[in-house]
């Protein structure tokens, strides 16, 4: 086979190494945004616990206001009823006291309600603002794992990056540009094992003398499979076999240019 080829091999082993480096760096940001999405949530839990408890602290101070309200018009009624000088009148004062100290009974039984609801809803409060400290802690964690994560395949993607100079200085330009083009149609794909008769990239059949020639360490042409253009390798020496008649003139090679 060429000899570049190895190097060609090698390259795209690395330039798929890079592609899977470059994808995990590029999907950090949105795994800590994710992350963050989660303190969203129990931010939303806490906010929402304290306005519901705001709302029944307003409630209680209003149903306090009113059993003081109804506590002192019944007392008016009963300091007026000394002084009044005939049945009739007492009678009605009597009548506003009791019905003042009715609605003083429910006030004060609404007023223990909302009591025992505003107890419930402080012990909510204190339950979403644990919750939210223990997602802040563990999203805290997530995010230095995450930020570790990416300095070390930052890291990788230097080492990579060095490496894939070094293996492609040998390469003459033209293979360079050529492996370039084919990677670029492919998503990456630029080189494909012949094993078995087969292009191991679209499992097209190659010729049987394509596969000598590829098999031959004198050979220093570069075959591309005829179906999917990808650049032919193999990596076991393949027996010379008697080629059908005609069938040298028939080239499952296509132009290094092309």
């Amino acid at each position: 086979m060429h000899p570049a080829i190895p190097h060609l091999i090698e390259l795209q082993r690395v330039d798929h190494q890079i592609a899977v480096l470059r994808a995990e760096l590029e999907a950090f940001p949105k795994r800590i945004r994710d992350a963050e999405t989660k303190l969203g949530g129990a931010r939303a839990g806490v906010a929402s616990a304290k306005e519901a408890y705001t709302q029944i602290i307003t409630e209680r101070k209003k149903f306090e206001l009113d059993v003081q309200q109804w506590k002192d018009r019944a007392r008016k009624y009963r300091d007026q009823s000394g002084a009044v000088k005939t049945n009739e009148a007492f009678k009605a004062l009597q009548h506003e006291i009791a019905n003042a100290e009715a609605e003083v009974a429910k006030a004060e039984d609404r007023q223990l309600e909302v009591m025992m609801a505003a107890e419930e809803t402080e012990r909510r409060v204190k339950i979403t603002e644990s919750r939210l400290k223990e997602a802040e802690q563990a999203v805290a964690a997530e995010r230095k794992e995450i930020q570790a994560q990416g300095t070390e395949k930052k890291k990788q993607l230097e080492t990579a990056t060095a490496e894939r100079e070094k293996i492609i200085a040998p390469v003459p330009e033209d293979l360079r540009e050529l492996y370039a083009r084919i990677a670029k149609r492919h998503n990456g794909m630029a080189m494909a094992e012949a094993r078995d008769g087969q292009c191991r990239g679209c499992g097209m059949r190659v010729l049987p003398h394509i596969l000598q020639e590829l098999a031959t360490e004198t050979n220093e042409e570069v075959y591309r499979c005829e179906s999917c253009g990808l650049i032919l390798y193999t990596l076991e020496p393949i027996p010379v076999a008697n080629p059908a008649p005609g069938s040298a003139n028939t080239s499952s090679a296509a132009s290094t240019n092309s």
